[in-house]
C-alpha cells in the first residue's frame, strides 16, 4: 500500500466524505456536542490547509482523516484552551477577532473501519506536524481522548493517565501513540467536550433506559453520564488528555 496524505486545500473534491469516519468511528452520542455541530464545519471554509486526508495513492482509497486548528497559546500549562469545545469556539466562532494563531491543535485523528491495527493513525499524526511546520509554529497540542480509559469510566483520569507498562510508556494505547512520536502529557482536559440532550434523547443514543437520576456507565464514555430526570437532562462532561508535540519548523 502506497500511502498520501492530502489537504482538503488540495483535494476539495473529497468534500462529501468530510464527515465518514467520524460517523463510522465515534459512539452516536458523541455526534451530539453542540459546539462540535455548530462550528465543525468552519474548519474546512477557514482553515483548509490544515485539514488532512489519508489515501491509499495507488486506489485513491480514503483510510483516515486528521482535523486541526490554529491556536494562539502562551506556551504555559495554565494557557492551555479547555479542550475541544473550546478550540472551536475560538478559532472558528471567533476567527476574525482571536489573537494571532502561533499553534496548531489536533482536534480528531480518524481511521475508516478495516484500517485499523496497521499503524496509520501515526501516520496522520505525522501529517499534523508537516502542517504546523509548514506554517511556522513550534508546537501541535492535541486533546487526546484515551480511547481505553472507556474501559475504566469510574477511575478518575488523573490517576488513568499516570499508569505505564513495564517500557514506562502510557498503558493507554492513544495516549501510547502520540508518546512514542516524542509527545508529553502536559495535563487533563478537564472539560474538553460537553454534550447534553433530554433523557429520551440519550436513551436513543445509547439504547439503554434511564429509569432513575444518577451516574451512568454508558459505552463508549470515558466517566459517566449524569441524568436528572425531574429536568430531564441528562450531561456528559468529556474529560481529554493534553500532549504537546514539539515541532521543528523549516
Amino acid at each position: 500500500m502506497a500511502l498520501k496524505v492530502v489537504t482538503h486545500a488540495e483535494r476539495p473534491d473529497l468534500n462529501d466524505r468530510w464527515n465518514e469516519a467520524a460517523d463510522n468511528v465515534w459512539p452516536v452520542f458523541m455526534l451530539n456536542d453542540a459546539v462540535v455541530g455548530q462550528y465543525w464545519g468552519g474548519l474546512r471554509r477557514h482553515f483548509p490547509d490544515c485539514q488532512l486526508y489519508l489515501l491509499d495513492d495507488q486506489t485513491d482509497t480514503l483510510l483516515g482523516v486528521g482535523n486541526t486548528g490554529p491556536v494562539a497559546w502562551d506556551g504555559t500549562v495554565e494557557g492551555l484552551p479547555g479542550g475541544i469545545d473550546d478550540v472551536l469556539t475560538t478559532a472558528i466562532g471567533g476567527h476574525e477577532t482571536a489573537s494571532a494563531p502561533n499553534t496548531l491543535c489536533a482536534l480528531q485523528a480518524a481511521l475508516l473501519p478495516g484500517n485499523t491495527g496497521q499503524g496509520l493513525s501515526t501516520v496522520i499524526i505525522r501529517g499534523m506536524r508537516d502542517v504546523a511546520a509548514r506554517r511556522g509554529y513550534p508546537d501541535l497540542i492535541a486533546p487526546v481522548r484515551p480511547n481505553q480509559k472507556t474501559l475504566y469510566p469510574l477511575t478518575p483520569i488523573e490517576r488513568y493517565i499516570e499508569w505505564r507498562r513495564p517500557d514506562g510508556l502510557p498503558q493507554d494505547a492513544w495516549l501510547r501513540v502520540h508518546a512514542r512520536l516524542g509527545a508529553e502529557i502536559v495535563r487533563v482536559a478537564e472539560r474538553s467536550m460537553l454534550i447534553e440532550g433530554t433523557v429520551a434523547e440519550w436513551e436513543g443514543w445509547t439504547g439503554l433506559v434511564f429509569p432513575d437520576s444518577g451516574p451512568y456507565v454508558v459505552a463508549g464514555a470515558l466517566v459517566p453520564v449524569t441524568i436528572d430526570r425531574q429536568a430531564d437532562r441528562g450531561r456528559y462532561v468529556e474529560p481529554n488528555v493534553w500532549m504537546r508535540h514539539r515541532v521543528v519548523t523549516p
